[in-house]
């Protein structure tokens, strides 16, 4: 069973993330539109074990946008937002958590248009 927390976390990340969507170009609105952004706690032991920081925010997987096609057997394009690790980073504070959780998702979004950590980073989404 779900906590009522989860549930919490939960709601408030789709909120944020509909509001990060909304806030783009509508372009880049229908391209994020596509990929589906899942929600977990945290990062599973098989994810850890391959080197994923425990305490990681989000994470892109999948073919990214400039890449598309050119993968034999691409893995879709998916955003994962860990809101327990968001929720710890941002002090059980849900003010700071929204505004983490836009954050993290558009950095995350960034990944898959093919943006690095210093392009993220000199646009403010470190």
């Amino acid at each position: 069973m779900q906590s009522k927390l989860w549930r919490r976390l939960v709601r408030v990340a789709d909120e944020e993330v509909r509001r990060s969507l909304v806030g783009l170009s509508l372009k880049l609105r229908l391209e994020g539109e596509k990929i589906p952004c899942l929600y977990e706690p945290h990062p599973g032991p098989d994810l850890v074990a391959e080197g994923v920081e425990r305490d990681i925010l989000g994470l892109f997987v999948g073919e990214a946008y400039p890449d598309l096609g050119c993968d034999m057997l691409p893995l879709p394009a998916q955003i994962i937002l860990y809101l327990e690790n968001i929720w710890d980073y941002a002090g059980h504070n849900l003010r700071e958590y929204r505004k983490e959780v836009g954050n993290t998702y558009l950095h995350e979004f960034g990944h898959y248009l093919g943006l690095s950590e210093e392009d993220l980073f000199e646009r403010g989404l470190d």
